[in-house]
């Protein structure tokens, strides 16, 4: 006799209906999974027969064959056990599940049958409500995440017979409804803040203009003047995010099992990996592709502490995401895409013992040495970086000051005029700040007067920055004219952006 259930799986960060075909029949008793499954997959055969045995059902003892459609794609992961375990339910004919073809069902099945969470919940609800399904149910613990998805009912279980009782109609059971204004409200708060940090007003400025116009920043500076501490609360000042970028985050999150118990990703990703990370783990990829550090900070922050630290081969695999804002990953079971739209804040010492610029301590090396750690990060990698930070140490003066600074929320109402300006000039194309802008969008949008022109040439020929600087003080002034609501690039306005450019000027010991 042949069922069908249905279920769904993930590539990359959306995710496809999977139709668990369950057929048995007479033979000797055997179990064969096909469609490209994974070992997880595979396995599921020794959890479905345990799990089905202690919930009071009996695996048949036939030949049973199990087939994964479409099945020229491959699966993984052990989400398949509560469809199976259901397909085999109804082909062996000891339930009837009426409710059967309206609902798909994911998740792993412990060996005394109760449902345990898997990944990926979100992008499979997303897939269920385009396909037209009246629901999915989940584990008990994957509810409130499935929930988000509107339109869907989402049925949570505990256990497989929970399951077969509702498919059967004998145990009502309420979906889960999720209240997204509220979500946003109880999960959309940050706990740092601008005001914690003293001192360093000028670089709070940099930073409001790096996140009003979305411009990659590195600070340069000794060690214990607050690069860390200015970077982790960047997310403060961004814009807040939308449902449809809060959903994109999420299903990253998601597929790679890191939401935590949460319904939602309220509040901007902030990601700091260590500089022994390697490039598969900074960019994504295995032999089953991951995400990578890129995508997990997508709509959010990648902050690189020591850049210089990181392997070249790993900095250098940077160069593409920041310029796609997405990572393709190729197997030969296929590709995998992931969304990868991030500001870029990386930090450095001035130089290998860190106390180049700092009047406090005596600098110990040399300039060859100074030259040589610098030269780590590559010209293409600074091409994709806009603001160039120095962050110097502060005063014991600064330090005891118990007046507040600069708050976030502060900060944030200028970003937020800046950003409202932005979606204005760009609106109707695939621009979503100045960052963005390529050569011709620079002409059009950045026109200098014959004063800030002269200005401009001075700047590059007095301080000797490199060609590649030109555009960015163009992009980075455009930027700091919104803030001040000004339709012109004016004098002050590329005096500023200048002045964001240290990594361009000739080194001078």
């Amino acid at each position: 006799m042949l069922s069908k259930a249905l279920s769904a799986g993930t590539s990359g960060i959306d995710a496809f209906l999977v139709e668990c075909e369950v057929d048995v029949a007479p033979g000797l008793p055997s179990t064969t999974v096909v469609g490209l499954p994974d070992v997880a997959v595979r396995e599921s055969r020794e959890r479905v027969k345990a799990a089905l045995t202690n919930s009071r059902y009996f695996y048949p003892p036939r030949r049973i064959t199990v087939n994964l459609a479409p099945a020229d794609t491959k699966k993984e992961g052990p989400l398949f056990d509560l469809p199976i375990a259901l397909g085999l339910l109804s082909a062996s004919g000891q339930v009837e599940l009426p409710r059967l073809a309206n609902f798909a069902a994911v998740g792993e099945l412990a060996l005394d049958g109760a449902a345990r969470p898997v990944a990926g919940v979100l992008p499979m609800a997303l897939a269920v409500r385009e396909a037209g399904l009246t629901g999915i149910i989940v584990p008990w613990e994957n509810a409130p995440e499935a929930a988000v998805v509107h339109g869907i009912d989402c049925i949570p279980v505990k256990t497989l017979s929970q399951a077969v009782g509702f498919l059967s109609g004998e145990l009502p059971i309420r979906p889960v409804e999720a209240d997204l204004d509220s979500i946003f409200k109880t999960e959309g708060r940050y706990e740092v803040d601008f005001a914690e940090v003293k001192g360093q007003e000028h670089a709070k400025r940099a930073l409001t203009v790096a996140a009003a116009g979305g411009h990659n920043v590195i600070m340069i500076g000794p060690p214990g003047t607050g690069k860390s501490m200015l970077s982790r609360r960047l997310p403060t000042i961004m814009p807040r995010l939308s449902l449809e970028e809060a959903l994109e985050t999420t299903k990253v999150y998601s597929v790679a099992g890191l939401m935590d118990g949460k319904p939602l990703l309220a509040v901007r990703p902030f990601r700091s990996p260590h500089h022994t990370i390697s490039d598969a783990g900074l960019i994504g990829g295995g032999s089953n592709p991951r995400a990578g550090e890129v995508s997990l900070s997508h709509n959010g922050v990648l902050f690189l502490d020591e850049l210089p630290e990181f392997r070249r081969n790993v900095l250098e695999a940077l160069r593409q995401p920041l310029e796609d804002h997405q990572v393709r990953i190729v197997r030969a079971q296929g590709a995998a895409v992931y969304p990868a739209r991030f500001m870029l804040v990386a930090a450095m010492n001035p130089c290998p013992c860190g106390y180049f610029t700092d009047p406090k301590h005596e600098c110990r090396c040399s300039p060859h040495r100074i030259a040589q750690y610098r030269s780590k990060i590559s010209g293409p990698l600074l091409d994709r970086i806009d603001i160039h930070l120095d962050v110097p140490s502060i005063n014991y003066r600064e330090l005891s000051d118990k007046r507040p600074g600069t708050s976030s929320e502060e900060m944030r109402k200028l970003v937020r005029v800046a950003r409202s300006i932005q979606s204005e000039r760009f609106e109707g194309r695939k621009i979503f700040c100045n960052a963005d802008m390529n050569t011709r969008d620079i002409r059009r949008f950045c026109p200098l007067d014959e004063a800030s022109e002269a200005l401009l040439r001075h700047a590059i020929e007095e301080l000797n920055f490199s060609a590649r600087a030109y555009h960015k003080i163009l992009k980075t002034a455009r930027t700091i004219a919104d803030i001040a609501v000004s339709d012109d690039i004016k004098q002050e306005h590329l005096l500023e952006s200048i002045q964001y450019r240290s990594l361009d000027r000739e080194f001078v010991m």
